[in-house]
């Protein structure tokens, strides 16, 4: 199966201090994936070795089953933090820039989606707005026409009309395109309303991933009588517990129903699913019936 990125062992080190360490991770490819991890858990490290910007300190990274970066690149678009322009260059240069820079450019789609949302092709970038800059970075990534577009949390400074703009435009993409695409975000809400693979990454390493729709249906809260981890079955795997004095509350992942009566049981959300393994430290010791970290295939 081809694989959009596939990180084995990737680390990269600055100085003394490790950005990203031991990131091992598979990614089909005709998917829209949704990143999520906190901060410094070493996405945009990742994303960047992806697209060639940097070069690892150890480990391997392909793209669309190559080594990362070469000639790679042109089969690639990327959408970086901040949505970066060049402020004193025009709507219609950036348009230019791009038709230089790219072999495979579609001149008519850039035009097209200008036209569309609006924008002024004497207009300088830096007299655009937030939501127009991103719309702009959007347009120079899709209208290269990439096989994977890459995008790292683009809409995390925008206001919710415009972050909602932006991604209807990038599904719109997806669809005409047939795009792979890799979105890092850390707003759950962003990445339930475009994606349908879901990778969270905490310190560096990958604690579940998988299809959304498997996903959440995997995973249940337990309420019930006060109970040890230990003693629950090996089918349930447990990511996180709480308890009181009478009363123990779980969060597991399980492929099998939950049968014993004692239980209230519910499903989770997609966010409570994702701040459930972002607060499992990567570096914690492993529970007694601890699995390997979940990879679900549609």
């Amino acid at each position: 199966m081809t694989a959009a990125l596939r990180a084995q062992g990737l680390g990269k080190k600055y100085g003394r201090r490790w950005a990203l360490t031991d990131c091992t991770l598979d990614l089909p490819a005709g998917r829209v994936v949704g990143l999520v991890g906190p901060n410094g858990a070493g996405k945009s490290t990742l994303l960047n070795l992806a697209v060639g910007m940097l070069t690892p300190t150890s480990g391997s990274i392909e793209v669309l089953d190559a080594p990362a970066g070469g000639p790679q690149l042109a089969k690639i678009g990327f959408v970086a933090q901040d949505t970066p322009t060049y402020s004193r260059l025009s709507v219609a240069d950036h348009l230019k820039l791009g038709a230089h820079l790219n072999p495979g450019w579609d001149d008519s789609l850039a035009q097209a989606r200008i036209q569309r949302l609006g924008l002024d092709p004497k207009q300088r970038a830096g007299r655009l707005s937030g939501g127009q800059r991103a719309q702009l970075a959007l347009t120079l990534g899709v209208a290269k026409r990439p096989e994977l577009l890459i995008l790292d949390e683009p809409v995390a400074a925008l206001d919710p009309l415009a972050r909602r703009e932006f991604l209807q435009d990038l599904m719109e993409a997806v669809t005409e395109q047939e795009l792979s695409v890799v979105l890092s975000s850390h707003l759950v809400s962003d990445v339930e309303r475009s994606c349908d693979y879901l990778v969270v990454l905490v310190d560096s390493r990958v604690q579940i991933s998988g299809d959304i729709e498997t996903l959440l249906a995997t995973h249940y809260r337990l309420v019930g009588p006060r109970r040890d981890e230990k003693s629950m079955p090996q089918n349930q795997y447990v990511i996180s517990a709480s308890h009181t004095d009478r009363q123990s509350t779980f969060l597991i992942r399980t492929d099998e129903p939950v049968l014993d009566p004692a239980w209230s049981v519910s499903q989770l959300t997609l966010e409570d699913v994702v701040l459930a393994y972002m607060g499992r430290s990567a570096s914690t010791k492993p529970k007694s019936n601890d699995r390997p970290v979940l990879e679900v295939q549609r």
